[in-house]
Protein backbone atom coordinates (compact mmCIF):
# COMPACT_ATOMS: atom_id res chain seq x y z
CA UNK A 1 0.00 0.00 0.00
CA UNK A 2 1.48 3.09 -1.07
CA UNK A 3 1.15 5.85 1.46
CA UNK A 4 -0.52 9.48 0.87
CA UNK A 5 1.42 12.60 2.50
CA UNK A 6 -1.13 15.52 3.57
CA UNK A 7 -2.92 16.84 0.60
CA UNK A 8 -2.08 14.19 -1.85
CA UNK A 9 -4.21 12.32 -4.26
CA UNK A 10 -4.08 9.71 -6.29
CA UNK A 11 -5.09 10.28 -9.70
CA UNK A 12 -6.03 8.94 -13.10
CA UNK A 13 -4.06 8.99 -16.21
CA UNK A 14 -6.87 7.60 -18.04
CA UNK A 15 -5.52 6.52 -21.70
CA UNK A 16 -2.53 4.96 -19.89
CA UNK A 17 -5.12 3.20 -17.01
CA UNK A 18 -2.28 4.28 -14.63
CA UNK A 19 -2.15 6.50 -11.26
CA UNK A 20 0.09 9.08 -10.21
CA UNK A 21 0.19 11.32 -7.21
CA UNK A 22 -0.50 14.45 -7.43
CA UNK A 23 -0.85 17.67 -4.83
CA UNK A 24 -2.80 20.98 -5.57
CA UNK A 25 -0.16 22.45 -3.12
CA UNK A 26 3.12 21.35 -3.97
CA UNK A 27 2.53 19.37 -7.83
CA UNK A 28 -0.07 18.52 -10.37
CA UNK A 29 1.10 17.91 -13.94
CA UNK A 30 -0.52 20.18 -16.60
CA UNK A 31 -1.60 19.48 -20.22
CA UNK A 32 1.75 20.48 -21.00
CA UNK A 33 3.56 17.43 -19.97
CA UNK A 34 0.51 15.20 -21.44
CA UNK A 35 1.37 16.29 -24.84
CA UNK A 36 5.10 16.23 -24.44
CA UNK A 37 4.76 12.55 -23.65
CA UNK A 38 2.55 12.30 -27.23
CA UNK A 39 4.96 13.99 -29.47
CA UNK A 40 8.31 12.76 -28.62
CA UNK A 41 9.66 10.49 -30.71
CA UNK A 42 9.91 7.05 -28.86
CA UNK A 43 11.82 3.67 -29.93
CA UNK A 44 9.05 1.03 -29.28
CA UNK A 45 11.18 -1.79 -28.26
CA UNK A 46 14.56 -0.60 -26.91
CA UNK A 47 16.07 2.00 -25.88
CA UNK A 48 16.98 4.25 -23.01
CA UNK A 49 15.54 7.70 -22.79
CA UNK A 50 15.72 10.17 -19.58
CA UNK A 51 13.14 12.78 -18.81
CA UNK A 52 14.57 15.94 -17.47
CA UNK A 53 12.69 18.03 -14.91
CA UNK A 54 10.38 14.98 -14.38
CA UNK A 55 8.50 16.64 -11.50
CA UNK A 56 6.14 13.81 -10.00
CA UNK A 57 7.04 11.91 -12.72
CA UNK A 58 4.09 12.20 -15.18
CA UNK A 59 5.83 11.90 -18.23
CA UNK A 60 8.45 8.90 -17.61
CA UNK A 61 4.77 7.34 -16.27
CA UNK A 62 3.26 8.24 -19.86
CA UNK A 63 5.87 6.88 -22.16
CA UNK A 64 6.28 3.69 -20.33
CA UNK A 65 3.04 2.68 -22.04
CA UNK A 66 4.50 3.66 -25.29
CA UNK A 67 7.69 1.54 -25.25
CA UNK A 68 10.01 -1.13 -23.80
CA UNK A 69 13.05 1.13 -23.38
CA UNK A 70 14.71 1.76 -20.18
CA UNK A 71 13.35 5.08 -18.88
CA UNK A 72 15.20 7.66 -16.72
CA UNK A 73 13.65 10.43 -14.57
CA UNK A 74 15.40 13.49 -12.95
CA UNK A 75 13.84 15.40 -10.60
CA UNK A 76 15.56 18.28 -8.05
CA UNK A 77 13.06 18.90 -5.51
CA UNK A 78 13.09 16.15 -3.17
CA UNK A 79 9.30 16.38 -2.32
CA UNK A 80 8.40 15.87 -5.95
CA UNK A 81 11.20 13.34 -6.27
CA UNK A 82 9.41 11.14 -4.00
CA UNK A 83 5.95 11.63 -5.07
CA UNK A 84 7.78 10.07 -8.74
CA UNK A 85 9.04 7.53 -6.71
CA UNK A 86 5.75 6.45 -4.92
CA UNK A 87 3.78 6.77 -8.24
CA UNK A 88 6.26 4.38 -9.88
CA UNK A 89 5.91 1.44 -7.05
CA UNK A 90 1.76 2.34 -7.10
CA UNK A 91 1.73 1.17 -10.40
CA UNK A 92 4.54 -1.57 -10.21
CA UNK A 93 6.88 0.20 -12.78
CA UNK A 94 10.08 -0.29 -10.95
CA UNK A 95 11.74 -2.65 -12.98
CA UNK A 96 10.90 0.52 -16.33
CA UNK A 97 11.38 3.62 -14.79
CA UNK A 98 13.79 4.76 -12.54
CA UNK A 99 13.97 8.42 -10.87
CA UNK A 100 17.41 10.22 -10.23
CA UNK A 101 17.22 12.89 -7.31
CA UNK A 102 19.55 15.34 -8.34
CA UNK A 103 20.81 18.43 -10.30
CA UNK A 104 20.30 18.26 -14.02
CA UNK A 105 23.38 20.67 -14.64
CA UNK A 106 25.46 17.88 -13.14
CA UNK A 107 23.36 14.63 -14.29
CA UNK A 108 25.87 13.71 -16.96
CA UNK A 109 28.28 13.14 -14.37
CA UNK A 110 26.29 10.35 -12.91
CA UNK A 111 24.44 8.85 -16.42
CA UNK A 112 27.44 9.47 -18.41
CA UNK A 113 27.85 11.42 -22.04
CA UNK A 114 26.42 10.18 -25.09
CA UNK A 115 24.21 7.61 -23.54
CA UNK A 116 20.60 8.09 -24.22
CA UNK A 117 18.57 7.67 -27.68
CA UNK A 118 15.63 10.18 -26.45
CA UNK A 119 15.74 13.27 -24.12
CA UNK A 120 12.62 14.57 -22.97
CA UNK A 121 12.10 17.84 -20.59
CA UNK A 122 9.23 20.45 -19.82
CA UNK A 123 11.07 22.42 -17.68
CA UNK A 124 10.44 25.93 -16.04
CA UNK A 125 9.03 28.54 -18.73
CA UNK A 126 9.56 31.48 -16.68
CA UNK A 127 12.70 33.97 -15.07
CA UNK A 128 13.46 34.07 -12.01
CA UNK A 129 10.65 35.64 -10.03
CA UNK A 130 10.32 38.46 -6.70
CA UNK A 131 11.50 36.85 -3.54
CA UNK A 132 8.23 37.00 -2.48
CA UNK A 133 6.37 34.62 -4.81
CA UNK A 134 9.67 31.86 -4.11
CA UNK A 135 8.41 32.28 -0.64
CA UNK A 136 4.73 32.24 -1.46
CA UNK A 137 5.35 27.98 -2.69
CA UNK A 138 8.46 27.12 -3.10
CA UNK A 139 8.08 24.16 -4.80
CA UNK A 140 5.84 25.83 -7.92
CA UNK A 141 8.26 28.61 -8.22
CA UNK A 142 11.10 26.22 -8.78
CA UNK A 143 8.79 23.72 -11.43
CA UNK A 144 7.48 27.07 -13.08
CA UNK A 145 10.58 29.84 -12.91
CA UNK A 146 14.37 29.41 -14.24
CA UNK A 147 15.32 29.70 -10.29
CA UNK A 148 17.83 26.46 -10.40
CA UNK A 149 18.28 25.73 -14.31
CA UNK A 150 17.78 27.65 -17.23
CA UNK A 151 16.83 27.35 -20.73
CA UNK A 152 20.70 27.07 -21.88
CA UNK A 153 20.97 24.55 -19.20
CA UNK A 154 18.46 22.28 -20.26
CA UNK A 155 19.64 22.16 -23.71
CA UNK A 156 23.29 22.14 -23.57
CA UNK A 157 22.55 18.59 -21.16
CA UNK A 158 20.06 17.64 -23.36
CA UNK A 159 22.66 17.59 -25.67
CA UNK A 160 25.32 16.43 -23.67
CA UNK A 161 23.05 13.23 -22.51
CA UNK A 162 22.50 12.30 -26.34
CA UNK A 163 24.03 9.93 -28.38
CA UNK A 164 25.16 10.73 -32.53
CA UNK A 165 21.66 10.84 -34.20
CA UNK A 166 19.43 10.95 -30.81
CA UNK A 167 16.46 12.94 -30.13
CA UNK A 168 15.24 15.92 -27.71
CA UNK A 169 11.70 16.98 -27.47
CA UNK A 170 11.15 20.41 -25.21
CA UNK A 171 7.31 21.91 -24.49
CA UNK A 172 7.59 25.77 -24.07
CA UNK A 173 6.06 29.02 -24.54
CA UNK A 174 6.03 30.93 -28.27
CA UNK A 175 7.94 33.19 -26.87
CA UNK A 176 10.65 31.28 -26.18
CA UNK A 177 10.92 29.93 -29.55
CA UNK A 178 13.83 31.91 -31.27
CA UNK A 179 15.77 31.43 -27.92
CA UNK A 180 15.15 27.62 -27.78
CA UNK A 181 16.23 27.11 -31.92
CA UNK A 182 19.07 29.59 -31.25
CA UNK A 183 19.77 27.47 -28.73
CA UNK A 184 19.37 23.96 -29.91
CA UNK A 185 21.61 24.78 -32.46
CA UNK A 186 24.20 26.54 -30.77
CA UNK A 187 24.73 22.90 -28.55
CA UNK A 188 23.89 20.62 -32.08
CA UNK A 189 20.50 19.89 -31.68
CA UNK A 190 19.39 20.00 -34.94
CA UNK A 191 15.16 21.37 -35.00
CA UNK A 192 13.36 18.96 -37.11
CA UNK A 193 9.83 18.92 -36.01
CA UNK A 194 7.72 22.02 -34.44
CA UNK A 195 4.09 21.73 -33.81
CA UNK A 196 1.68 25.00 -32.53
CA UNK A 197 -1.11 24.55 -29.28
CA UNK A 198 -3.62 26.63 -29.45
CA UNK A 199 -6.28 26.84 -26.27
CA UNK A 200 -9.15 26.85 -29.87
CA UNK A 201 -9.42 28.41 -33.02
CA UNK A 202 -9.03 31.92 -33.23
CA UNK A 203 -6.69 32.27 -30.46
CA UNK A 204 -2.87 33.16 -30.36
CA UNK A 205 -0.82 29.89 -30.07
CA UNK A 206 0.77 29.36 -25.83
CA UNK A 207 2.46 26.40 -26.27
CA UNK A 208 5.06 25.03 -28.43
CA UNK A 209 6.51 21.41 -29.21
CA UNK A 210 9.62 21.56 -30.50
CA UNK A 211 12.11 18.10 -31.49
CA UNK A 212 15.92 18.39 -32.65
CA UNK A 213 18.26 15.41 -33.52
CA UNK A 214 22.20 15.34 -32.22
CA UNK A 215 24.15 16.86 -34.86
CA UNK A 216 21.17 16.19 -37.32
CA UNK A 217 20.67 17.54 -41.37
CA UNK A 218 19.14 21.18 -41.48
CA UNK A 219 15.49 20.70 -42.50
CA UNK A 220 12.76 22.06 -39.93
CA UNK A 221 9.10 20.36 -40.90
CA UNK A 222 6.03 22.30 -38.94
CA UNK A 223 3.41 20.25 -38.06
CA UNK A 224 -0.57 20.70 -38.30
CA UNK A 225 -1.77 23.04 -35.41
CA UNK A 226 -2.99 21.65 -32.14
CA UNK A 227 -6.36 22.68 -30.71
CA UNK A 228 -7.45 22.24 -27.48
CA UNK A 229 -11.16 23.43 -26.98
CA UNK A 230 -13.86 23.49 -29.99
CA UNK A 231 -16.39 26.03 -30.65
CA UNK A 232 -18.20 24.66 -27.96
CA UNK A 233 -15.59 24.91 -25.34
CA UNK A 234 -15.01 21.22 -24.84
CA UNK A 235 -11.74 19.22 -25.94
CA UNK A 236 -11.20 18.61 -29.47
CA UNK A 237 -11.14 14.52 -30.63
CA UNK A 238 -7.33 14.53 -30.70
CA UNK A 239 -7.12 15.95 -27.28
CA UNK A 240 -10.06 13.48 -25.72
CA UNK A 241 -8.00 11.15 -27.46
CA UNK A 242 -5.01 12.01 -25.93
CA UNK A 243 -6.08 11.96 -22.52
CA UNK A 244 -8.82 9.36 -22.38
CA UNK A 245 -7.70 7.38 -25.21
CA UNK A 246 -11.25 8.02 -26.81
CA UNK A 247 -11.49 7.59 -30.64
Amino acid sequence: MIELYEDERLDYLLAENLKIIQSPTVFAFSLDAVLLARFAYIPIQKGNIIDLCSGNGVVPLLLSSKTKAAITGVEIQERLYQMAVRSIQYNRLEDRIRMIHGDLKEITETVGYGKFDVVTCNPPYFASPSPHVINENQYLAIARHEILCSLEDVIRVSSQLLRQGGKAAFVHRPERLLDILTLMRQYRLEPKRLRFVYPKSGKEANTILVEGTKNGNAGLKTLPPLFVYDENNEYTPEIREILYGEQ
